[in-house]
């Protein structure tokens, strides 16, 4: 028995693949004792004929001495054709039959048999393939695999993306790109750390460094949601760049555009700019603790922020300034419709009391009192005096 030994057998689903001809393999997450990841592939013949080998080695273990005894699992032979449906309904016996195997006692779950069938080899790094035949369909296995083992989310191509720059990784968790890598992506968060595969390696990679083959992936990501969506801040964080905002733990913002690579556009009072979606938890939702590695990691690098970024598209992403985002959100636009009805509503006053002053009926001269008799004789001209008398 060597120093090698695995530490847990996690089946993430399987391939049905058409080279040579169509068959079906599962793929398996192998994690070993030196914290090491491998994806391996095995077709369900081979892990049986494994299966057997196994229990000859320990005839005691394996119940062919006392059935009782047995504690090495039970796996059903494989049929005369399998199929599909077959492949599928599998999962979720197999699972269990991984997890019991790595927890069986060290002379069988570390002995040579096991490390060997599980060890990388050539064709689960380079498996056969023709130009001429369709890429293989991958069937993955859901999360919650353990409450519903036949319920898979199939058929599932992968995409293949392509690194624009290079990227070091910052923890073990992660995979270190050089520009021009092709990875298929397992997994997307929406905290802009996506879940690659590249040959027999495995890791986040933060969606920023990612392109699409067949053109800019703005087609991906929601249409801006002007009326906004309420979240709280579950992680303060201090803008770097002129165009982020900087909260406080606890703050109450509204979310107008979620992007892919994890830094949303949030509105705080009348102000807009990005912030890290991987800090934010809807509102409403039960308060859980700051949730996986994902939350403990640092928020991953903006696009605007890579360096020596090299597309293969003549198109660039489409950007959208933060005043757009401004001048469009609801609030800004009820705002300003507030503030034209209040300007409206002024000048209709004005206007209507200039309009009542000028109505008003002027006052009219008072008229004199006629002079005395007296008056007129001794001031007025001859005709006037003749008249009165």
């Amino acid at each position: 028995m060597g120093d090698t030994f695995i530490r847990h057998i996690e089946l993430l689903g399987y391939e049905k693949r058409f080279f040579p001809s169509q068959h079906y393999v599962y793929m398996f997450l192998v994690k070993w004792n030196d914290l090491s990841e491998k994806l391996v592939y095995r077709r369900f013949t081979e892990i049986y004929e494994f299966h057997k080998v196994l229990k000859e080695m320990f005839p005691i273990e394996s119940g062919d001495i006392n059935v009782e005894k047995r504690i090495i699992p039970h796996l059903p032979a494989p049929k005369w054709f399998d199929g599909q449906r077959s492949t599928q309904d599998r999962q979720g016996t197999l699972a269990e039959y991984c997890y019991t195997l790595v927890n069986l006692p060290h002379k069988i779950s570390r002995c040579l048999h096991v490390v060997n069938f599980f060890k990388v080899r050539p064709d689960d790094t380079n498996p056969a393939t023709d130009s001429q035949i369709k890429k293989p369909e991958v069937f993955l296995l859901p999360k919650d695999s353990k409450k519903n083992p036949t319920d898979i989310t199939g058929p599932i191509v992968l995409q293949t993306y392509r690194a624009i720059a290079d990227y070091e990784k910052s923890s073990t968790s992660e995979m270190a790109l050089k520009a021009g890598d092709m990875v298929d992506v397992v997994e997307k968060s929406e905290s802009g750390w996506w879940f690659c595969q590249l040959k027999n390696k495995r890791g986040w990679v933060p969606a920023a460094y990612l392109e699409p083959m067949d053109g800019p992936d703005e087609s991906e990501e929601q249409e801006p949601n002007y009326a906004g969506e309420q979240y709280i801040v579950q992680k303060s964080y201090t803008a770097v760049e002129e165009d982020e905002l900087t909260l406080k733990e606890g703050d109450t913002i509204e979310v107008i555009h979620k992007l892919l690579d994890g830094w949303w556009v949030i509105r705080k009072d009348e102000t807009t700019g990005y912030y890290p979606s991987m800090y934010l938890q809807k509102a409403g939702e039960a308060n859980v603790t700051v949730k996986s590695e994902l939350r403990n990691r640092s928020a991953p690098p903006r696009r605007s922020t890579i360096r020596n970024a090299k597309s293969i598209h003549k198109q660039s992403r489409k950007q959208i300034s933060q005043e757009t985002y401004r001048r469009n959100s609801k609030k800004y636009v009820q705002s300003r419709r507030n503030m034209k009805e209040n300007f409206q509503n002024k000048a209709n006053v004005i206007v209507e009391k200039n309009e009542q002053e000028e109505n008003k009926s002027k006052a009219q001269p008072a008229v004199p009192p006629r002079p005395s008799k007296d008056l007129i004789l001794n001031r007025c001209t001859e005709s006037t005096r003749r008249k009165i008398l």
